[in-house]
Parts: structure tokens; sequence; C-alpha cells
């Protein structure tokens, strides 16, 4: 979240639900929203609501998982319309004007819950949804300097190991993405892009894209390209799906929204889910009220089923410096009317992040201070990272500043997503363990606020993530010799892309690292050599992967029969039509 609020919900730590805040100003104050135009109108999926009248509010309908048309039914003779559906869990998103719907549908048979999701009307929007703005792309310079926030979590030196694989899908749950933008559309994966805005998964081109700018900064943030444009992401190499879960105008991450998220990332495979938002309109929800009850439950189940589909879900703490191991007041709820002060307990959760299996992250400062805003609170707190003046992408291929717990949590969603592409096959609680295990452990300072151990503390959690311990190896300490230059790859050809070794006495290592970085649609028409200043091939990749996209790896080779200067290639020969691609980089570590 940003320690600000973001319009409604984003980030825990930001009015609007942004990370639980909003984004907020280099000094820590919250930062203005901005609004991004609402675009022109589509047809959208239709709507078994086909007209919107003013006084339209919308429900959760918990039920047991499985064939739900009698509930569904009930809903349709109780004065109420079924916006969507998901059966999988038992949850469905209703309609209705009628001030006694959720009184009359609690009595029905089958039904376990009911609860509004909101104190406003649902916006007229919801029936035929308007496209997101499609920005004109600034042009980004040549340069791509290493930012301290990488450095602080040795991202920088992670990338010698690996930049992450293509086969690791994560999804931004937040106002949406700019996928156009130069440092984002390498990695930008839009057949599992969507919006949830309003409860229901919109995949039209485009419906994915940034309402904000919070989202977008928050994808680069994760996996901008190594392209030598801008900034780098933690983990470069993976590929990143937006799940547009704000709605336009506001940014409100309302439960059916965030539900729909959840359950869109089980089904399309994201390893993990970046979630820097709060659930609107109430910053906490508390089971002894019949609404927020259900929200609770519904959220949940949304979420244990992404988990059981291999999916871990990330998530901001929040902005206000609150302590959420010791709940007292809530005065920001609810967000989407009049907000009011009431008495809470800790029985009253901030979701998603207080749910059970989501992995809660505070913001640090320069190094291992705690941000000033960053929420904390023992038990509560998993691991940190940084989230101050964190510079990220922006939309229109612009680039930015922000704050915020929403700014830590990608930092730990990239690290997630290093682990993933180190450990094919590792679960959702494996990685939750690895987050655990890797992080440096930051000792309290001196705030009586701060509990706990070094080890594991109410500021820190474990401590803060270290993306170099999560790929389980150290760089190489020889030599680094890179080339960022373009080079295509078309249909039938052979390419070479050159670096110039000097400076390295001897022969090269038989543990000579070579990264790879080839953006193309089709692998498995790819054969790659390294070739020796002598002429020597090594072959590292010969048309495995089939369709797979993109090679981001990094091989070794037993070199040691070289001499190490002079010049080196990489050969990428393409051996079919139909897909072509690029060199985007490569590098040898001697």
């Amino acid at each position: 979240m940003l320690a600000a609020t973001l319009g409604a919900a984003l980030a825990f730590g930001a009015p609007a639900a942004l990370a639980g805040t909003a984004p907020v100003s280099p000094s820590g104050a919250p930062a203005p929203v901005a609004k991004a135009p609402g675009g022109a109108k589509a047809a959208a999926p239709s709507s078994q609501s086909a007209t919107w009248v003013a006084g339209t509010r919308a429900y959760l309908v918990i039920a047991a998982p499985g064939d739900s048309s009698a509930v569904r039914s009930a809903i349709a003779a109780n004065g109420g319309t079924v916006f969507s559906n998901y059966d999988a869990i038992g949850v469905i998103v209703a309609h209705s004007t009628s001030s006694t719907f959720a009184t009359t549908m609690r009595g029905v048979s089958g039904v376990q819950k009911v609860g509004a999701t909101r104190t406003s009307d649902v916006p007229a929007d919801a029936y035929n949804p308007a496209l997101p703005a499609n920005p004109a792309q600034s042009s980004t310079p040549a340069g791509e300097p290493v930012r301290a926030d990488m450095s602080q979590i040795k991202a920088d030196q992670a990338w010698a190991v690996t930049t992450g694989s293509a086969s690791v899908k994560v999804g931004v749950l937040d106002t949406g993405v700019d996928d156009q933008h130069q440092d984002l559309a390498p990695n930008f994966n839009a057949a599992d892009s969507v919006s949830c805005a309003y409860g229901k998964a919109d995949a039209r081109t485009g419906a994915w894209r940034d309402v904000d700018t919070h989202g977008t900064h928050v994808a680069g943030t994760i996996a901008a390209a190594k392209n030598g444009k801008g900034v780098v992401g933690v983990a470069p190499g993976v590929k990143i799906s937006a799940v547009r879960v704000a709605e336009p105008g506001n940014s409100f991450f309302f439960a059916e929204n965030t539900i729909c998220g959840f359950v869109w990332a089980g089904d399309h495979g994201f390893k993990v889910t970046n979630n820097s938002y709060y659930t609107d309109p109430w910053q906490f929800n508390c089971p002894d009220n019949i609404d927020q009850a259900a929200i609770i439950e519904g959220v949940k189940r949304a979420q244990e089923y992404a988990e059981s589909k291999g999916s871990l879900q990330i998530a901001a703490a929040g902005n206000e410096n609150y302590d959420l191991a010791h709940k007292t007041t809530d005065t920001a709820s609810p967000n989407d009317s009049t907000p009011v002060t009431r008495t809470i307990t800790n029985a009253c959760l901030d979701i998603p992040t207080e749910l059970p299996g989501v992995v809660t992250v505070a913001a640090n400062g320069s190094g291992t201070t705690k941000a000033s805003f960053s929420n904390f609170g023992s038990g509560v707190i998993d691991v940190a990272a940084p989230g101050s003046d964190v510079y990220s992408t922006l939309p229109g291929g612009k680039y930015g500043t922000k704050s915020g717990t929403s700014m830590a949590t990608p930092h730990v969603v990239g690290v997630a997503a290093l682990i993933a592409s180190a450990n094919p096959g590792i679960t959702p609680a494996q990685i939750r363990d690895k987050l655990a295990t890797q992080a440096n452990d930051i000792a309290c300072p001196s705030d009586n606020r701060c509990t706990g151990t070094a080890a594991n503390n109410s500021f820190f959690g474990e401590g803060q993530v270290d993306a170099l311990k999560a790929v389980g190896s150290t760089p190489p300490s020889g030599k680094y010799f890179e080339n960022l230059g373009d080079v295509a790859i078309g249909d039938n050809t052979t390419v070479e892309s050159p670096i110039t070794v000097s400076g390295v006495s001897g022969n090269a290592p038989a543990t000579l690292k070579v990264g790879v970085d080839i953006k193309h649609t089709y692998i498995g028409d790819l054969k790659v050599d390294l070739v020796a200043p002598d002429g020597t091939v090594y072959t590292v990749h010969n048309r495995a992967g089939g369709g797979t996209d993109n090679i981001a790896q990094t091989y070794t080779v037993n070199a040691s029969s070289e001499v190490a200067n002079g010049t080196w290639k990489l050969r990428v020969n393409d051996n079919a039509g139909g897909d072509t691609g690029k060199i985007d980089a490569w590098n040898l570590t001697f």
C-alpha cells in the first residue's frame, strides 16, 4: 500500500485501500491521487443484470461450494439479480435495489451468509464498463543504473545467478498496468490479464490497463525488463499479468473484485500475486458485523482457492503506522460514504493481508530502519522490504517515485518469483517458508512499540528479504561483462552478439557463467551457442522448450581450455518459420 490513501483501497496504507494505504510522497505525506481518464465506451460482456437503476447495491451470497442453481433461483425470486458467481467456492455476487434483500436471503435454505459489500450504490459503469485509456508513450533514453532499493535487497547480485524464468507468472492485482510501457511490454502477459472491477472478469483487450498510476509502479518493481533503459525489476525474467481490481474514478477495491482476482489467479496459474491494497470500504472487517462477516468468508475462500491451485498471495501491511496486533479503533471506514469512529478488536481483520496463508509485508526506510508510515504488529508482519522513495514505472512510458507498503510488497513478490524460478514445482507453503528463512534479521530499534527478537519482531517480522540468498547461491566473484544491445532474430536466420573480454589473466574458468536473455515466442525453434574467441562452440540450448516464450537463464560452461581475453559471441540459430524475437541482453562472468 502507498503510505497515503489512493482514492479508495490501493495498498495497505492508502485511504482508498491501496495497500491499506495510499501512495505517499517522498516526504511521507499522502500523495495526491491521479485519476486516469475513462476512455471510450466499448461493448462489454453481457450481464445478467442488464439495466442499472439508482439504488443498486452489491451483496455476497455465501453457500456451500458446488452447484448454486437453487440459491441463484432464490436470488431472482427475492428481488435480486446474479451479477457473477463462483461455484467452486460457493460465492455469488448479487445486485438488488430492495432494502430487505439481504435479510430475506439469509432465511433461504442453503444460504450460509449474506453481506453488503458497499455502503454506496454500484456504479452504472458496472453494466457497460468503459475501457481505460491507452496513454501515449514517452521514449526512455538509454541508461539503467542499479537503484538503491535493488542493491538493498541484493537483487543486482542475484541477477548474476538468475533473472527469473519466463515460465513463472506473477499477478499484479491493483489499479491496472500500462502494458505498452517499454520497460514492461517485454514481460507482459496479455493472455492472462483481465479486469475484475465490479466482481466480474472482463478480458477485453486493454480492460486491464491502469486507471491510476499505482499498479504500473508496482509492476515495474516486480519485473521491469533488463533492457538498458529506465529501471530493472527484482525478477526481470518473469512474466507479469495485470488483474485490475480497482474501479475507475475512485480506485476502490471492493470484496467482489478481490474475489474475482483471486479466483482468476488460481485458474490461470499465477505462482505469486501482489496485493498492495485493502478491501474497501472497511479498513478492518469485523466478524460480529453481519455484512463484514460475509466479506471475510468470501475473500478467505477465494484466497484459499488460489493457494490450492498453487498461487501464493503477498500483501501490504498498510501505511497508517498502526499496531495491527493491538487494534482499538477504526476511523477510516466506510470510505465509500461517511466514515465513522468505531471501537474494534484484534478479531477485526485487514483483508486480504491478515488472512491465513497471506504473506504480510512491512516497509523499510533507508537501510534497515522502519519506514515511518509502515503498519506493524507482533505475529502479523512476516517480512520487510524497501518502501520509501522507490523509483519505478508510471503509465505513458514514464517513471516516478512513490513510498508505501505498496512499494515494499512488490520487492517481496519479486524475490518470491525468483525463488519459484530457481525451484520449479515449489508450493506456496514452501515459498512462504523460504521467504522467512532467507530474510536478514533486523533487531528492534530504540522504540518500545517494537517487541520480539532480532529473528522475529513486530516491526520487521523475519527480517528484510535478500534476493541473493533466495536464489540459493552466491554469484561468481570474477569479472563481469555484458552486452545490452538488441539483435533481431528472424525466421530461419543465424545472428550473433559479441562481448569483448579484456583484463582477465589466463584461461576462462571451468564454471564460466553465461547469462542469456532472449525474447522469442517459440524457444523450441532456437539453438543457442557460446562461441569462444578461437571459434570453439559450446551449445547451451538446443531446440528445447517447445512453444515456451523467452530464454532467461544463466548457464555454466566449462571453458577452461579457452584463453579468456578476446571476443566471445552468443550465436542464435532460428530453425523454423512463424516466430521471431531478439537477443535482448547477455553476459559473461569469469
